[in-house]
């Protein structure tokens, strides 16, 4: 169930434990479709799969050149969607507009660059001119429509700092250094713990994503202080051979299972 505390989402599994929301990313069903500009496979028939086999949410990143994700999709998501619906997005114009109007129950503000294959790092909020107008700005415009906000960041504790001063809800641990030095990725696992109780101490709840997968997500589902992971490329990859629903449940039984497994820690 879902539990409100402050300005965080809390969910509680058994016995009182915090559960992990699972959110799935369709970007990559979208993908698909426009290698031939198609009207198939369709995001938001995925999405309803994902919800059907146990995400708690559906992500999508409306990039600024369209690449996969349409503006139509992500009009039909606002209005499918049965669970929560978090768009990931930069700080273009026309894109921070239809998210105000379309008040999705979460926006996630990522950096985006029209060369990267994919998001390749966190925003950029320390630093000469960080975090800059156009990301404050959207920041206060999606707030006052009553948007939950996180931001996309690497485990960096001054990053945090800057994140918590701007207001947001939440932060999104970039989890790919992690992913990319697994299975030697002790000494990454522990920043994103250090930085997921950082944000804790600072009122911030602590999501993370990127590049995660079956082999190596468990250890970052069983850090108790994080409490949702949005995780796409590796469940549609999987889907290809097994179909969307076992993918997702298959996804949603290794997390639950992690924090089942998840030790006691403390704040």
């Amino acid at each position: 169930m879902l539990e409100f505390t402050g300005r965080n989402v809390r969910t509680r599994g058994n016995g009182g434990k915090r559960a992990m929301r699972l959110y799935v990313n369709v970007d990559h069903v979208a993908t698909v479709r426009q290698a031939r500009r198609a009207t198939e496979p369709d995001p938001a028939e995925a999405a309803a799969l994902c919800e059907a086999a146990g995400a708690d949410g559906i992500t999508v990143h409306l990039r600024e050149d369209r690449r996969h994700i349409r503006d139509d999709d992500v009009h039909r998501l606002a209005a499918q969607v049965r669970t929560v619906l978090n768009l990931e997005l930069a700080t273009a114009p026309d894109i921070v507009a239809l998210a105000a109007r379309l008040r999705p129950h979460q926006a996630t503000f990522v950096p985006e660059r029209r060369e990267e294959i994919t998001t390749e790092g966190g925003l950029q909020l320390t630093g000469p001119g960080s975090p800059g107008p156009a990301l404050v700005d959207a920041i206060a415009r999606l707030r006052d429509a009553g948007i939950r906000l996180s931001l996309f960041v690497t485990p960096d504790l001054p990053t945090l700092d800057v994140a918590a001063r701007l207001g947001v809800d939440a932060v999104e641990l970039h989890t790919g250094a992690y992913a990319h030095a697994f299975p030697q990725a002790g000494r990454q696992l522990a920043q994103l713990l250090e930085a997921a109780r950082h944000a804790r101490r600072l009122g911030l709840a602590a999501h993370a994503g990127h590049g995660l997968t079956y082999a190596n997500v468990h250890a970052v589902a069983a850090l108790a202080e994080i409490e949702e992971l949005n995780i796409g490329h590796s469940i549609v990859s999987h889907a290809l051979f097994v179909g969307m629903s076992v993918a997702v449940a298959e996804m949603r039984a290794i997390v639950n299972a992690a924090r089942v497994d998840q030790p006691q820690t403390r704040p």
